[in-house]
């Protein structure tokens, strides 16, 4: 093998590499005796084909296959020769080949920048931190306790309106005919929960105990009946009872209705689901304040194919941002409706773009130099988050994953990532600051509107640029989480008063499980 540097720039290598005529036929030959064992030929016994016409009859078919073990092999050599470490896949393109003549192909990459680690331990940073408070955790339990209901029979006399729940039996028909799926007996439905088919909920507003209404509505036609798509339905209805709902108390039954043993159980649980909150935004703020300073620290070339890559998927994702919020407004809009950035925003992209490829190789090098892994458990307990956005296809997922190595790389890519930037804070300094839960948002917040992401105008159809939603400083984006004091516990989702029947035709096509 004789390599030939035609260009050593900077971060740039373009090698010439020629592997002699004599190697590869040495590698046909190779071959065809391997063949030669197992090729039956009219005329001699199993394995006694001569093999100079095994190599007349089959030479070139080898060629193709010859051709990409020679470049893997020896490009791999090449590179370890050399003592590239490349940045992204070497671009390999063949200059001559044929039989019997030398192969001469060329190797163009970007290598890996050389660069100083900085002393990880002289950085200083701030660490949030919140104490839980009584008011924060019984203004939780009253958020849970307003979400739930209870329905309490109404006087005869009332009429049902919207967010009251009325108990009835129905029977559907189309054409005069009824068809499966189209009754019940007993079911309780919550007038305004949107989840029968539209114009039917609506149209038992007023109704009282003992009514009995003719409901006409029109299925959907996009509706997962085929043979009910789109057609006028008429539903029989009868008013067992109308039932208001009632305030449910903050007590022991509430905690047991979600799962728990008691209300000490619950307000346990929903302290420990605030502060993991508090927790994971703090470690937001306190990510956010490493990287800003890591960056600070550090000023090195980046190789232009990753800064492009990095770059590209920027571009994309405004674009993509842009195009949902003008859906927002206006259902028709195309994506070709979002004007492009301006120049001067595309170069405040770029500046974004580099940032983020030199801290990724930044934390990388940390990483490499002190062998920080990722477990196998730990990738598999990520591809088990991952599937459980997909019940019953949770199999398909974990193939899909195993089968594709880039999938299985932006899996590793943020455990990696997390795991460097917890050994860099066991190394810094980390100074405690004692905020309330309000402030740690407003901190938070006030972060993000500091963001290059955060300045610029609402985009409009072939007026203004993309927001730069996906343009924040940091490589692995967070948006701030809502108060914890607004979030549920994490318990279970309490049983009906009433069982309720399976699903029916009457209920919504693309209502969810």
């Amino acid at each position: 093998m004789k390599i030939t540097d035609k260009e050593n720039k900077g971060l740039k290598r373009i090698y010439e590499v020629v592997i002699s005529a004599a190697d590869i036929d040495a590698k046909v030959d190779a071959e065809i005796l391997e063949a030669q064992k197992t090729v039956r030929m009219p005329g001699f016994r199993p394995g006694k084909a001569p093999l100079s016409l095994l190599k007349k009859l089959h030479g070139k078919n080898l060629l193709g296959k010859i051709l990409e073990e020679t470049i893997n092999e020896t490009s791999a050599k090449v590179l370890e020769e050399k003592g590239d470490r490349p940045a992204t896949q070497p671009k390999i393109e063949v200059v001559s080949f044929d039989d019997g003549a030398d192969l001469v192909y060329s190797m163009e990459l970007e290598v890996v920048p050389e660069f100083e680690v900085p002393d990880l331990g002289k950085i200083k940073l701030e660490k949030l931190v919140v104490k839980v408070d009584k008011k924060q955790i019984d203004d939780a339990i009253k958020n849970i306790a307003s979400g739930q209901k209870d329905y309490k029979k109404a006087p005869k006399t009332y009429k049902a309106a919207d967010g009251d729940a009325v108990l009835i039996d129905y029977v559907g028909s189309v054409d005069g005919e009824e068809f499966d799926g189209g009754a019940a007996e007993g079911h309780q439905l919550v007038l305004g929960s949107n989840t029968f088919i539209p114009g039917f909920e609506e149209q038992l507003v007023g109704v009282k105990a003992g009514d009995k209404k003719d409901v006409k509505v029109t299925f959907p036609e996009q509706y997962h009946v085929e043979n009910l798509a789109g057609k006028e339905a008429t539903f029989k209805v009868t008013v067992q009872e109308v039932q208001k709902p009632a305030d449910v108390k903050i007590d022991d039954e509430l905690a047991k209705r979600l799962g728990l043993a008691d209300l000490d159980g619950l307000k346990d649980a929903v302290k420990g689901q605030i502060e993991n909150e508090h927790a994971e935004i703090s470690r937001t703020h306190t990510k956010r304040g490493l990287l800003d300073a890591l960056a600070e620290l550090v000023d090195f070339d980046v190789p232009e194919n990753m800064l492009e890559m990095e770059n590209q998927q920027i571009m994309q994702q405004i674009m993509m941002d842009g195009h949902r919020q003008l859906l927002a407004e206006n259902p028709e809009a195309k994506p070709e409706d979002v004007e492009e950035p301006s120049d001067e925003e595309k170069e405040e992209y770029k500046d974004i773009a580099l940032r983020r490829v030199r801290l990724g190789l930044l934390l990388s090098e940390i990483g490499n130099k002190n062998d920080i892994q990722v477990g196998q458990d730990e990738v598999t307990r990520a591809i088990s988050a991952e599937a459980r956005k997909y019940p019953g296809q949770e199999k398909q997922v974990f193939e899909y994953f195993q089968k594709d190595a880039n999938a299985m790389a932006q899996i590793k890519a943020p455990l990696y990532e997390e795991k460097v930037v917890d050994f860099i804070l066991e190394l810094a300094t980390l100074t405690e600051k004692k905020v309330t839960s309000d402030e740690m948002i407003k901190i938070i917040e006030a972060e993000d509107d500091d963001a290059p992401a955060k300045k610029k105008k609402k985009p409009a159809a072939k007026k203004t640029a993309a927001k730069k939603t996906a343009a924040k400083k940091e490589p692995v984006k967070k948006a701030a989480p809502k108060k914890a004091a607004e979030k549920k516990a994490p318990a279970k989702k309490p049983a009906a008063k009433k069982a309720a029947p399976k699903k029916t035709a009457a209920k919504k096509a693309d209502k969810k499980k």
